[in-house]
């Protein structure tokens, strides 16, 4: 069995993977280290995702890295260019190469006595299996599932006689052309599916159980299409960009916290403006106030069109069985179907799956605690990098890739080898870390998987861009939560030597 040592082990070339390698390499001289991917691609979530229309759902200035600036002017970019600008920042900054595509990360293991991970790994091609070791951990994975996204059960699913899709996994050579298509779901895959599809189906049904509530953003910047026609260089063009979006994000978000009904009559407001009076109004009046759920996204209002010309519609109500040519709803009525998407959600899972040990011991995240959102109390270094939920993900990503390159040339430069977050039983909740703040339905589905959110600093999950940066950026690395440790010669064991802070 091959065996491989490295520095720092990154599992995972999306966009967190990527931003992860960027920093460290940058920032650790002479730090060696290697990403493990299980598909054949950079990009991760963009690569494996394919169905029509598939875009962003956060504009791209804040969902592109801050270190190499988005050069677009479209708010909401299309799959496959973010895919290629993940892949384009890999190689501009010799990433590329430390890549080995094909390897599923199966097992990890913290050895106190060796002070690494050893990780063991498959290829997906071969069915080999290699050993891998690190000083550092790193699962930059996102948090679902990448084998099957969620399905419910559909009551009389087997009677149907046509096809069932899954966003998830969408094949090359589906021909909905002239087919009559019921989307199941009302999330941001849905409402990007239905516009989407209808220019080629005979029509399409989008069948939501509740409404979401929906933004119009511009397709293109009005703000950045005039600096460059005014020849602003480009850099301060992403610069004012990036933090006038930055705190657009937050300010939405903050408003629609505290102020729900005016915001909720804000939100409404411009949906009905935009829908007109031919479509039905409770069909987008969600029961929950304004970001309770992820709120979601559609460039110059495109879903809205659709609805308004009549090639799609859209249906509310419960699935009361399938037919064999269709969906029939509690309400009697039958929606004639050739295909049917599922677009109905993830299945969250942490690490890609993995299943990690500190010396044999099994660890269950949702038994512990993040600190800075970054690093799993008691397990020594292991970093796991989960991005915004009310914002753009990669705004969240960078500063934690930024922070771990931060916390290794502290350590390194300090001979210290091992740094284990130490938190206390106060600073342990029973909520969730995504699961107090929003109430979508992964969320739930995730609440036995994720970490719980902690009741203060630095544990508790603020999900604020500006806090965090702050926190991870600016803050000194030294602090009374993290134990720090370093190697001892066998000769000396078991003595232990152990730092708090430079001095000690």
């Amino acid at each position: 069995m091959e065996h491989q040592n490295v520095d720092v082990l990154i599992i995972g070339a999306g966009l967190s993977g990527i931003s992860a390698a960027v920093h460290l390499s940058e920032g650790n001289a002479g730090a060696s280290y290697a990403i493990l991917e299980r598909r054949a691609r950079i990009g991760g979530t963009w690569d494996l995702f394919r169905y029509p229309g598939i875009r962003s759902d956060s504009d791209m200035y804040t969902f592109g890295y801050r270190f190499r600036a988005w050069r677009g002017t479209k708010v909401l970019a299309g799959g496959a260019d973010i895919r290629r600008y993940v892949q384009e920042t890999a190689e501009a900054h010799d990433v590329a190469r430390h890549i080995r595509f094909g390897r599923r990360a199966v097992s990890a293991n913290w050895s106190s006595e060796s002070g690494r991970w050893t990780v063991t790994t498959v290829d997906e091609a071969t069915g080999e299996r290699e050993l891998w070791s690190a000083r550092f951990l790193v699962g930059a994975t996102g948090y679902y599932d990448y084998d099957a996204g969620h399905r419910p059960e559909l009551p009389g699913d087997e009677r149907f006689g046509g096809a069932f899709v899954h966003p998830q996994h969408w094949p090359e050579d589906l021909d909905y052309a002239g087919k009559r298509v019921v989307v199941i779901g009302s999330g941001a895959t849905a409402i990007t599916l239905v516009p989407s599809m209808a220019a080629e189906a005979a029509h399409v049904t989008m069948l939501q159980r509740s409404p979401t509530y929906i933004l119009t953003l511009p397709e293109d910047d009005p703000v950045s299409v005039l600096l460059r026609k005014l020849r602003v260089p480009a850099s301060v063009v992403h610069r004012v960009g990036r933090a006038r979006n930055i705190a657009l994000q937050r300010g939405l978000y903050a408003l629609c916290r505290k102020a729900p009904r005016l915001m909720r009559r804000v939100l409404l407001g411009a949906v009905r403006a935009q829908v007109g009076k031919s479509v039905d109004m409770r069909h987008f009046t969600p029961t929950y106030k304004p970001w309770d759920q992820r709120l979601c996204v559609v460039p110059n209002g495109d879903l809205f069109k659709t609805l308004k010309s009549g090639a799609a519609s859209v249906v509310t109500d419960h699935i009361e069985t399938f037919t064999e040519t269709g969906v029939k709803v509690r309400s009697g009525e039958e929606i004639p179907a050739d295909i049917v998407i599922t677009a109905t959600g993830l299945r969250v899972q942490l690490v890609g799956g993995m299943e990690i040990a500190v010396d044999g011991e099994p660890v269950n995240p949702h038994d512990h605690v993040l600190y800075k959102g970054v690093m799993l109390d008691g397990v020594p270094n292991l970093a796991i990098v989960i991005g915004y939920t009310n914002a753009s993900w990669t705004l969240k990503a960078d500063l934690a890739a930024e922070y771990l390159s931060r916390l290794i040339a502290y350590m390194d430069g300090r001979g210290l080898t091992r740094v284990t977050p130490v938190a206390t039983a106060a600073d342990r909740s029973e909520a969730s870390i995504m699961g107090e703040s929003l109430t979508s339905g992964y969320i739930a589905r995730g609440d036995t998987i994720m970490p719980r959110q902690g009741t203060r600093a630095p544990w508790r999950i603020w999900n604020n861009y500006y806090r965090d940066r702050k926190a991870l950026r600016r803050a000194p690395v030294e602090d009374p939560a993290l134990r720090f440790e370093r190697a001892v010669p066998s000769a000396e064991r078991p003595a232990t030597e152990r730092d708090r802070s430079p001095a000690a």
